[in-house]
């Protein structure tokens, strides 16, 4: 019970302080519409165009993930592996992870027109630089001992790779992607300015161009909870295959 009601008090809060704010008189009420239109808009909008709009938006953020952390992941453990290869590359890595994707939003157009690649090259290109960072950086935190002690065994090289160096990869390996969902999630709306004609970013800047707030509130919350989703499904995974990690609580 008291578990259950630390997970809900947020959110009653939050809808609390929602409802404040719109009768608070300290903001224009038409700018700031209440919970309950929103559900109710999300309602109408949950029958129409809104599951496509869901879909879609899952897909792209899900293609260019898979691809950005299917290349972060072997780059991440070279460079936290081999430091004078990490030497080399790093000052180029932070230099292209700085690069807001938006800003490249007029090369991908030139380079990749305006069709689902051109999305999916912005959500890759947010995602491999967030995940190759998260991942040298944890590979390059491994513990020097635990090959030592390997050795003194009698383990072979390769042996010592697939049962010890890969095993304590693997968290870093969920926490990248971890932090690359959350990156792909919030360049959505930027990669869907390429033309977009469904999905959450879309439905935003469609309803941003109309001045229909609350239609933006549920792409918004939309956005925001599936992200949540699958930010809750990778810590279950987490759970099953690094239970033998300690942690604090």
């Amino acid at each position: 019970m008291r578990r259950a009601a630390l997970i809900v008090a947020p959110w009653i809060v939050l809808v609390a302080g929602w409802y404040g704010i719109h009768h608070s008189g300290l903001v224009n009420p038409a700018l700031v519409p209440p919970p309950h239109m929103v559900a109710r808009r999300f309602l109408e909008l949950i029958q129409t165009r809104l599951p496509l709009d869901i879909v879609m938006s899952t897909r792209r953020v899900f293609t260019g993930v898979l691809c950005g952390i299917a290349l972060a992941v072997p780059v991440g453990f070279v460079l936290g592996w081999y430091a004078n290869v990490r030497t080399f590359v790093d000052p180029l890595i932070n230099f292209f992870r700085a690069l807001p994707p938006i800003a490249l939003i007029p090369l991908v157009i030139i380079y990749f027109g305006v069709d689902e690649l051109a999305k999916t090259v912005i959500l890759f290109y947010a995602s491999f630089f967030a995940g190759v960072i998260v991942m040298y950086e944890g590979i390059s935190q491994i513990s020097p001992i635990y090959v030592r002690v390997s050795r003194t065994l009698g383990a072979t090289d390769g042996e010592i790779f697939r049962k010890v160096i890969i095993p304590l990869a693997v968290p870093h390996m969920l926490t990248a992607l971890r932090v690359s969902l959350g990156v792909a999630w919030a360049t959505l709306v930027a990669s869907e300015l390429i033309a977009a004609q469904q999905g959450l970013g879309a439905l935003i800047q469609s309803a941003g161009a109309f001045f229909q707030l609350d239609i933006i509130y549920v792409g918004i919350i939309c956005i925001g909870f599936i992200a949540l989703l699958m930010d809750l499904g990778i810590r279950a995974l987490a759970r099953r295959f690094v239970s033998w990690q300690e942690r604090i609580a």
